[in-house]
């Protein structure tokens, strides 16, 4: 097994072609959806820097330069907004622009699954552990998951799957690990279950979208064959990987919103915008009369 290193890449797997939004993502990615008023792809981008993370990899397909675009400098933009003297949205653009030569890009030629875009990032992670982020799942908390994620990295050396709870008849509509031994801010897993037969699951634990994995995840990615959806599944090679190495839970205890889905999208709006202070006071009181007047 490789030795406890820096986590200092991430891989953010935004190749998907995000049907569920049609048509607004015929013309734009549905990462760069936007919640409240920043893109989604940002908030994860912004989780992934916060816990220390210092080159961003992204795994695109066809239609989605615009990604790249958006963590590039727009040359014509800023020219007209230094004219203009709009210094706030000047400072804004630049907090938000990635140190030169942090940001890698690589194709996903074919829809082949998580696992297969993975493995697509193979040359730039190289070999040392890495973060790999969903872009779909963006969270809220005190402290940012993939922060508390590399915390238990450091603390045990293993690999690290964030996990949530749901409830119990719902199982079967996620992947679940298996309780062990408490090991830092979560536990050892003793096994994982891609979607499980209902009554089957080995616990209410689910994946919820963030991992920190050691690079020997690729051989067995190369090799791995077709799973469920007839996909290459990320999971199907973590049980394998499981074999020969450690695997440890984040318990995250904040809350996720899932922006591949329509209500995930639509509830993030709301409690991001909600938690802001310039925001809250003018939607506040309209929502409440929105959902008075269905009642």
């Amino acid at each position: 097994m490789s030795q406890t290193r820096k986590v200092r890449k991430a891989v953010f797997p935004v190749a998907g072609l995000g049907t569920r939004f049609l048509p607004a993502t015929k013309a734009v990615p549905k990462e760069m959806l936007t919640v409240v008023d920043k893109p989604v792809i940002q908030y994860v981008v912004d989780e992934a820097l916060d816990a220390g993370i210092e080159h961003l990899i992204f795994v695109t397909g066809r239609s989605k330069a615009v990604i790249e675009d958006y963590f590039d400098i727009q040359v014509e933009l800023e020219q007209t907004l230094r004219q203009r003297n709009k210094t706030a949205e000047l400072t804004l653009l630049e907090s938000i622009l990635p140190v030169a030569g942090s940001t890698s890009f690589t194709r996903q030629q074919e829809p082949l699954g998580l696992g297969h875009a993975v493995w697509c990032a193979r040359e730039l992670v190289g070999n040392e552990p890495f973060a790999l982020l969903l872009p779909d799942m963006i969270m809220k908390a005190e402290k940012g998951c993939m922060k508390g994620m590399v915390e238990l990295f450091e603390h045990s050396g293993a690999n690290v799957i964030a996990v949530e709870e749901c409830a119990p008849d719902q199982a079967h509509k996620y992947g679940i690990v298996g309780v062990g031994e408490k090991v830092g801010d979560g536990f050892a897993i003793t096994k994982m279950v891609e979607k499980p037969v209902p009554g089957t699951a080995p616990s209410n634990f689910f994946i919820n979208g963030r991992y920190i994995l050691q690079p020997e995840i690729f051989p067995i990615l190369a090799n791995q064959e077709r799973g469920a959806g007839n996909e290459i599944q990320l999971t199907d090679a973590m049980v394998k990987l499981a074999g020969d190495q450690k695997f440890a839970a984040y318990h995250f205890r904040g809350e996720t919103y899932d922006c591949g889905a329509k209500d995930g999208f639509i509830l993030a709006n709301i409690a991001f915008a909600l938690a802001r202070a310039d925001i809250r006071p003018s939607v506040e009181g309209p929502l409440k009369d929105l959902v008075a007047k269905l009642k």
